[in-house]
């Protein structure tokens, strides 16, 4: 009993002397982050004239804020830039990243009436389609009085209608259910060139083809045969190509990703070629050309592969500035030739 009461009181005298457990210090309080306000002065870009003196301007401000609330000066006609030579600012671009000190001295540029991309589109490919066809119904006052409202003997006319009518539908419903334009809008007065060459080569090639004294191809139905499927075959790529390029940019969303082949067959050639897109649709047109053998359409297909190659080059060069990793063994729109 005595040794038992020794190691109680032995263990009290432990326990006593044990310190108390300290209590967690409270953390001290976080420094407030530091905010640089900036003086912005916006200058007309032909005049040098001040249009606009901004005091207090938060450094998260991005680039794409309207500097003016006037109805005639909406934001889709408004460019900044901070040399009267230099590139246009992007709208996701932020104050503080920009190479000034807090006093900053920016160029503005009206960009005049602008029109939605998806609306130039729908105009682009709707003229063709309309004039394409009044052709092919021959329509008063092309040809001939006798040949008014006949219709071709010659099958490859009306195969040749089909797959016109075909192209321009196929590119209107992409236009509308397919496409994400990265930029919102283009200058109004660029619509009026644009539209002057798709309708007026639409026209010169519908002239010729569904003309009463046009001849069908040299090789006959064979060389019909084999351009059709030519024309498929790359009218069918080309849609699957805007489906994987639609499916990498979210709604709003302007970041830019590599694009890369899917289980879609008609995409592998995403590994030989940065535009596709531009691949498909020459070897559209090239089957057409095959098709008709019309002098008209091979000129259209040569011009229009001439300027999709210099948007696939530009194209292909953005590719390889923004992403260092980007797959070298891709050429802009021929695999390993251009």
């Amino acid at each position: 009993m005595d040794a038992l009461a020794l190691e109680a009181k032995g263990a009290k005298s432990e326990s006593a002397a044990a310190p108390a457990p300290s209590k967690p210090r409270p953390k001290p309080p976080q420094k407030a982050k530091r905010i640089v306000y900036f003086e912005v002065e916006i200058l007309d870009i032909k005049t040098r004239e001040k249009l606009l003196l901004l005091d207090k301007v938060c450094q998260s401000l991005t680039c794409q804020v309207s500097i003016f609330t006037d109805p005639h000066w909406y934001p889709a006609r408004q460019s900044l830039c901070l040399d009267p030579k230099g590139k246009p600012l992007r709208d996701e671009e932020i104050l503080q990243e920009l190479p000034v000190g807090t006093t900053a001295t920016f160029y503005f540029r009206d960009l005049g009436a602008q029109i939605a991309w998806g609306t130039v589109f729908l105009i682009e490919c709707i003229g063709p389609l309309v004039i394409y066809l009044l052709f092919y119904f021959r329509l008063p006052l092309i040809y001939a009085p006798k040949y008014e409202f006949t219709a071709s003997k010659h099958l490859v006319v009306h195969i040749a209608c089909v797959c016109h009518s075909f192209h321009y539908m196929k590119r209107i419903l992409e236009t509308l259910f397919v496409h994400r334009f990265s930029h919102g809008t283009m200058p109004f007065r660029n619509i009026f060139k644009i539209c002057s060459y798709y309708w007026c080569s639409a026209a010169w090639m519908a002239y010729y083809i569904n003309h009463p004294l046009y001849t069908p191809p040299y090789y006959g139905e064979k060389q019909v045969k084999a351009a059709l499927g030519i024309f498929l075959f790359c009218q069918l790529g080309s849609f699957s190509i805007h489906v994987a390029l639609r499916n990498l940019k979210l709604p709003g969303c302007k970041t830019k990703k590599i694009p890369y082949p899917t289980k879609n067959p008609f995409t592998w050639i995403f590994a030989l070629v940065s535009c596709p897109n531009y691949t498909y649709e020459m070897g559209s047109w090239l089957g057409f050309t095959l098709m008709t053998q019309c002098v008209p359409v091979l000129f259209f297909t040569v011009v229009g592969f001439i300027q999709m190659t210099v948007w696939a080059k530009g194209k292909h060069r953005s590719y390889l500035k923004e992403f260092k990793q980007y797959p070298t063994l891709r050429s802009p729109i021929l695999p390993f030739i251009l």
